[in-house]
């Protein structure tokens, strides 16, 4: 059962999903981050640093790229949350890559700390990465994309132990002209599926607006998804920029709010402790 903590805010103030150099895929530092999230106006902020067991090694990155060293990144954070308690509330979360074959490790891994918040992440889609253009060699578009729509779908099936499911149409951001020609009609009986599956779970999903900085049109995942999870009854999202550098915090909160309020949301949700604060949109 949700426990409904609701605030009175008028527009978004934190960021849930950010990455510093603790991810193998950023070279920012974290206080560069931290510092940015107060310069932009944030009250909350919280690192969601990448942990993918069994990523693809290849000829640019070693196995061990996205396994992430969590007691560092605990113990720089508990730092940075003493230092900045007056101006920025940190919170401690992890961007878990789902893999059927995974499922058991990033269940131990789960529980091995106290985390605020987990998000769960289709990057590997049967072996490969959809940010690499040999996933789509081959074959249409619209084959791809339901090949990793359908492994989403596998992934929350084998794998509760996660908060919101992570920019839940990756893939549409690395194919063959991004978003144009997609939508959720196409693949409506598989999204369907993961959301109604998702609200049997009591998960939520995330609005990413990291796609944009990429050239999408839209965020993920794309709006009529968002309306659709809404009508279906869910009420759990959070927002975040999914940003690996200052630049790009809170990078078009602004039009979120107002996407977020379009599809019927009245609140977004900020996890702490693995439960949701509901915060009122404008």
């Amino acid at each position: 059962m949700v426990n409904r903590n609701l605030h009175p805010i008028n527009s978004i103030i934190s960021d849930c999903h950010l990455h510093s150099s603790f991810s193998g895929d950023s070279h920012t530092a974290m206080e560069d981050m931290i510092l940015q999230g107060i310069a932009q106006g944030l009250k909350i902020i919280c690192f969601t640093e990448h942990n993918d067991f069994d990523y693809p090694e290849s000829p640019c990155l070693p196995a061990d790229t996205f396994l992430l060293n969590t007691d560092s990144y605990l113990c720089t954070l508990a730092n940075l949350r003493e230092k900045y308690a007056d101006k920025i509330r940190l919170l401690f979360g992890v961007e878990l890559g789902l893999q059927p074959e995974t499922a058991g490790r990033n269940g131990v891994y789960a529980k091995s700390h106290d985390f605020d918040f987990i998000i769960g992440s289709t990057h590997i889609c049967h072996g490969k990465d959809p940010y690499y253009p040999g996933f789509f060699d081959g074959r249409s578009k619209e084959a791809s994309l339901r090949e990793y729509f359908e492994s989403i779908l596998e992934n929350i099936r084998k794998y509760s132990d996660f908060d919101v499911c992570g920019h839940l149409d990756y893939a549409v951001r690395y194919a063959p002209g991004q978003d144009e020609g997609y939508s959720y009609d196409k693949y409506r009986d598989i999204f369907d599926e993961i959301l109604k599956l998702l609200l049997a779970k009591e998960k939520g999903i995330e609005l990413n607006t990291g796609g944009i900085k990429s050239g999408m049109h839209d965020f993920h995942p794309c709006m009529d998804i968002l309306k659709r999870y809404r009508e279906l009854g869910g009420e759990i999202i959070t927002v975040g920029s999914d940003s690996h550098d200052g630049k790009n915090i809170a990078a078009h909160f602004a039009r979120a709010a107002e996407v977020l309020g379009e599809c019927g949301f009245q609140y977004y949700c900020v996890f702490e402790g693995r439960r949701p604060e509901f915060f009122r949109l404008r």
